[in-house]
């Protein structure tokens, strides 16, 4: 396994808490969807018997790929690398070693204070509803330890475990379970949530024989307080994803690409579709056809990011057949 060292030389910062002398580390979010990127939030509500932690371990289970820890002012980083178990996608490259464990060391969290760590993630490779467990280890100067790692079997209640282990439950989009998340045609799921946002009514349209160029639509909906923003769009099935809005400018419809993406803000509603907000895919490898399905990954200001698929649908009244792309 490879190391790689972080040294931090700022001073670190901690937050007090009260009420937390006897709760277990846990994340701030339990659950997430499936194919889903998730900042995964550990939460440290104290020490070891009175003494400060110095130390913060984190091991990551299976399907938790392409791990990127947050450094923390005042600690060293260290990041434990290996061997996955499978192999997985990230955006067209297959990835089969990273991060295994994440180590935040050398700084000084008082038992009296509170504190987070976070490590962001990819859920990937999941066909059905699974609990992730991430056994954690707090180290407390020379002597001082205390061990999260204890898994509920099946049918047992975790909150009878002394010591248990962190975990997120993956959850899975309506359909999409047993799909497999290699061939799409079929189980294609209709939404999908990230956070606050929805995202639904996916399409694309089918494509002519030799064409380079096709359009797709989706609807985002913010739930949330806060606003957030489409940055981008990425497909294996196209060179590019680029976002584009037609306008009426003096009677002359006319395209434009969105360099700084797309507002979605908070409680409203966005929709990308023909004649305004739209997907372009451009120098696509394969004409879409009617039936197939086209996977993206959508990446959000704030949300993160999240997979998703359109369903081809036909070719009938494609809006950008007319219009020169050069």
């Amino acid at each position: 396994m490879n190391t790689i060292r972080l040294s931090l030389l700022a001073t670190g910062l901690t937050f007090a808490a009260t009420g937390l002398a006897h709760a277990h580390a846990t994340f701030e979010t339990g659950s997430a969807p499936a194919e889903t990127t998730v900042n995964a939030t550990l939460q440290v509500p104290h020490g070891c018997d009175g003494k400060a932690t110095t130390e913060v371990r984190v091991q990551l289970p299976e399907g938790f790929v392409f791990a990127k820890p947050q450094p923390k002012p005042g600690w060293e980083l260290e990041i434990i690398k290996g061997d996955y178990r499978k192999t997985y996608d990230d955006h067209g490259t297959k990835v089969s070693s990273g991060p295994l464990e994440i180590r935040w060391k050398g700084g000084n969290l008082p038992d009296e204070h509170y504190d987070t760590f976070v490590v962001r993630g990819k859920l990937a490779g999941f066909d059905k509803e699974t609990v992730l467990a991430f056994p954690t280890t707090q180290l407390c100067g020379a002597d001082g330890k205390v061990v999260w790692d204890q898994v509920a079997a099946e049918g047992e209640d975790a909150h009878s475990l002394e010591h248990p282990a962190p975990t997120i439950t993956v959850t899975m989009a309506a359909g999409d379970e047993h799909s497999g998340h290699g061939g799409h045609h079929q189980s294609a799921p209709k939404t999908v949530r990230l956070g606050d946002l929805e995202i639904s009514g996916g399409a694309v349209k089918a494509m002519l024989p030799g064409a380079k160029v096709g359009g797709g639509r989706f609807v985002v909906r913010n739930g949330g307080s806060a606003d957030d923003r489409l940055l981008a769009v990425e497909s294996p099935a196209a060179g590019r994803v680029e976002l584009h809005e037609m306008t009426m400018e003096n009677d002359v419809m006319k395209m434009r690409k969105l360099e700084d993406g797309i507002a979605v803000p908070a409680g409203g509603t966005v929709e990308l579709k023909s004649g305004g907000l739209h997907l372009m895919f451009m120098e696509v490898k394969k004409p879409f056809a009617e039936g197939d399905a086209v996977p993206v990954t959508l990446t959000f200001e704030k949300a993160g990011e999240v997979d998703y698929v359109l369903p081809v649908g036909t070719a009938a009244g494609n809006a950008h057949s007319g219009h020169s792309h050069q």
